[in-house]
């Protein structure tokens, strides 16, 4: 009984293949359509693709297109090939503004964009352009079940963002160490600051301003100490307003009591 059962499974895999495959050589457009809904049904999204790209331009303006369209452009994202799901999500919006699965389509064109986002370290500007697709979705549906996840997904990217500027910023600290320029530093953090006032990395950025504030008046010629390390002194008490226990307090209180000394030479000076 159970070699019977094993037999009739392979039959019907095997009656399923050359379904596939008669539908792949045939020039029948029913025949492919057939075959590709019932492949995109079983989850067979691969197999599903490659007879929709077969008949896509033959299909359009056909009563049945709307629906293979968003059966095609499901394919592309149920098998992560995001920048083409993107693609037709978008194409299919445009040509079916009244379609129920207009909503659907425009979330998920703008969640495929967002899926070929890089890590904060690359070039964002895959990140630029889902965050530009998302607030389209939503400015045009802001009533949609899917805001709450468009809401989720457009923090994360905003969140990667403000990560890449933060390093960046931060990074003109480390190379200052070993060119004992530190003036790009600090302008690099002021203008993090400004851009995102808010930041989680605020004490961070405060913290390395100051760093930098300190390292460049200790670096200095003699003509510009003084007022360099007056710099240094405003930069520490910036970092205590907004954070009077900041985590750096023992390290930056130590410099700013180096700073008291080296200022102590030139109030004598007077």
């Amino acid at each position: 009984m159970k070699n019977f059962f094993t037999i009739i499974l392979l039959s019907l895999v095997f009656v399923s293949c050359s379904e596939y495959q008669t539908a792949l050589k045939s020039d029948d457009l029913a025949v492919k359509y057939a075959s590709a809904e019932k492949m995109y049904e079983k989850g067979k999204y691969s197999k599903a693709i490659r007879l929709f790209e077969q008949m896509a331009s033959a299909y359009r303006g056909k009563p049945q297109a709307e629906k293979m369209f968003y059966m095609f452009a499901q394919s592309y994202y149920k098998t992560e090939q995001y920048y083409l799901s993107g693609y037709q999500f978008e194409s299919f919006v445009g040509n079916y503004p009244r379609s129920e699965y207009v909503q659907e389509a425009a979330f998920l064109a703008a969640k495929s964009f967002s899926m070929k986002s890089p890590v904060y370290t690359l070039d964002q500007i895959d990140t630029y352009k889902a965050i530009d697709k998302l607030q389209a979705f939503i400015d045009r549906f802001p009533n949609s079940q899917y805001l709450g996840e468009a809401n989720t997904i457009m923090q994360s990217l905003q969140d990667k963002l403000e990560r890449k500027a933060y390093e960046v910023a931060r990074n003109y600290h480390t190379v200052g160490e070993y060119n004992r320029s530190y003036g790009p530093a600090m302008v690099a953090l002021d203008n993090f600051l400004i851009d995102y006032p808010g930041t989680k990395y605020k004490e961070e950025a405060l913290y390395y301003k100051f760093d930098s504030a300190y390292l460049q008046a200790m670096n200095s010629v003699e003509s510009k100490r003084e007022d360099r390390l007056n710099q240094a002194k405003s930069a520490y008490a910036t970092l205590m307003k907004f954070k009077p226990d900041t985590k750096y307090k023992a390290e930056v209180d130590a410099k700013l009591a180096t700073i008291e000394i080296e200022l102590q030479q030139y109030s004598k000076q007077l």
